[in-house]
């Protein structure tokens, strides 16, 4: 009975031991892990923004949907340009004499693929709507539209997607708990973004270090 006893109570050590070893390095863990995954969803987010940005450069708006960027990326080039002042005599009819005009010449000089100009030699952009560590086909989530700002209709756009999709495998209360997270030094809320549809932004809502780290 006694050697019953001290075998129960030696299971239970062991038991409450890794508990303890547990609640102290899951959160490791899981802080590590979050980092690693967040920094490749959000080199994503900035091609998605670096993209978007091309397409209205060319077009004067943002890219509703994944299949539109793609081809523009595929398709569209850049105008390659040079500026140079000028100056002119010019009769003025108020005064009646010739009057110097000074104004710019914008000259093109060529063109560069979108696709070149962006993604080099790498073919990862026809991948662009699919979230990194995802399972299945999961995307993110775009929009874009345009919002009334000082009489003007300014072009906007947002991509996004929620953090329980990045860490799918993780302890469901501590994905809770990131979900709900509000700190400079971390991506606050829920979700993952760029871009705005209440806000002329075409930045996101990480912290300043996702933008410091060198891509792998």
């Amino acid at each position: 009975m006694k050697t019953a006893i001290q075998i129960a109570l030696w299971l239970l050590s062991i038991f409450f031991a890794y508990k303890i070893y547990r609640s102290v390095n899951d959160p490791i863990e899981f802080d590590k892990v979050k980092k690693e995954r967040y920094a490749k969803v959000i080199d994503k987010l900035k091609d998605i923004r670096d993209s978007q940005e091309a397409y209205r450069a060319v077009t004067g708006k943002f890219a509703k949907d994944f299949n539109s960027l793609i081809t523009f990326i595929d398709t569209a080039e850049f105008a390659i340009t040079t500026q140079r002042d000028t100056s002119w005599v010019e009769y003025d009819p108020v005064y009646r004499i010739d009057m110097p005009k000074e104004g710019k010449i914008i000259d093109t000089l060529g063109f560069v693929s979108v696709k070149d100009s962006l993604f080099k030699n790498s073919d990862s952009y026809k991948n662009l709507a699919k979230v990194p560590y995802a399972t299945g086909d999961e995307q993110f989530a775009m929009k874009a539209g345009t919002i009334s700002r000082s009489g003007f209709q300014a072009a906007v756009f947002e991509a996004k997607v929620d953090k329980s999709v990045i860490l799918h495998d993780q302890p469901k209360a501590l994905v809770a708990k990131e979900k709900q997270v509000i700190s400079v030094d971390d991506v606050n809320g829920p979700e993952i973004i760029v871009g705005s549809m209440d806000e002329v932004k075409t930045t996101g809502n990480w912290p300043m270090i996702y933008d410091s780290k060198k891509r792998k």
